[in-house]
Parts: C-alpha cells; structure tokens; sequence
C-alpha cells in the first residue's frame, strides 16, 4: 500500500518534469492576464505579444504538429474565416512546438493568412499550460484575448473544422456583452 502510494506520487512528479522545466502551468482562465512572449513567425520574423496591446483582440490557438490531419483542418478553417475574424476585431495566431522551418511550410503549403508561431522549445505552450505530458506538443486548445492582453475565453474542447467558427461567434458575443 504504501509503496503504491509512493510509486503514484513519484509518478506524477515526474509527468509534470520534461527535461528538468516544468511543462504544466497553473490552468488559465478568463480574467487572467495573458501570458507575454517573444517568438518568431514562419517567416522569422519577431512576433510580441505586447505589442498587441490596445491593437484589436488576440486569438492564440495552440495545436499539436504541422500537417498532421486535424491540425491542417484546424488551420485551414481559420485560413476560411480569418476575414471575418478580423472584421469582428481580432487577430489569429497558431502555435505549436514546430520550427520556424515547418512552420514555413505549413503557412505556405496551406495558403495561411496568419502567423504561425514557432515554439520549438515548449516555453509558450508550457506558460499556457497547453503542454501534454510528453511535454513535446500542445494540447488543441484556443485563447480568446481582448484588446489589454487579458484573457477572455479559453475553449479547452476544440473542434478543429469548428474552431473558427466558434471563436469568432464568443468575439461578437463578448463584445456585445452577452456572455
């Protein structure tokens, strides 16, 4: 009895440790401030989080790999509806563990007209708490931001084709002041 109890505890330590960092954040929710980053789109260019403040709403979906079926789904949905996104007030960015280089080829492949974020090392992703546990990927999960960089919608049960759709309706219901 007590070693199962010994060997679930130590269990659950090292899920949290990848590579001595930790990989699961606090969970996020509507309220909180944001998480601020640096990192570099597919083209390697800096992108800032801060520098979004006051620019119009923020929406980070996290997805697990480049290519993969539901991530292109996923990319290709928001590909369809990122117009009408900005028309709402908001801008899209992906964010996954890939390279700036598969990232490239994703973006380009799939005629995306948003930043991909590269998060090769898991650091925003971990922030947000979207790791899984293997700590190599993100969790298919959507952040809806306001215009002062403060979380106003966190959508944990994705649906990859309906993805877009969805946050673009929580954009216009939020601002409306409906939910």
């Amino acid at each position: 009895m007590i070693r199962s109890c010994f060997t679930l505890a130590l269990s659950a330590v090292l899920s949290l440790l990848v590579g001595n960092r930790l990989v699961a954040a606090p969970e996020l929710k509507a309220g909180d401030k944001a998480p601020l980053f640096k990192a570099k789109n597919q083209a390697g260019e800096v992108f800032d989080l801060a520098g979004r403040g006051g620019k119009g709403w923020t929406v980070l979906y996290f997805y697990p790999k480049a290519e993969t079926p539901g991530c292109t789904k996923q990319a290709c949905a928001f590909r369809d509806r990122v117009e009408a996104i900005r028309g709402a007030g908001a801008e899209v960015y992906g964010i996954s563990a890939d390279t700036v280089a598969e990232q490239h080829v994703f973006h380009d492949k799939h005629g995306l007209r948003f930043d991909l974020i590269a998060d090769p090392d898991g650091a925003i992703i971990s922030a947000y708490g979207a790791a899984v546990m293997n700590g190599k990927q993100a969790k298919r999960w959507t952040f809806l931001l306001d215009d002062k960089l403060v979380i106003r919608w966190v959508e944990h049960d994705v649906d990859p084709l309906l993805d877009a759709q969805r946050i673009e309706a929580k954009i216009k219901a939020l601002k409306a002041g409906k939910m």
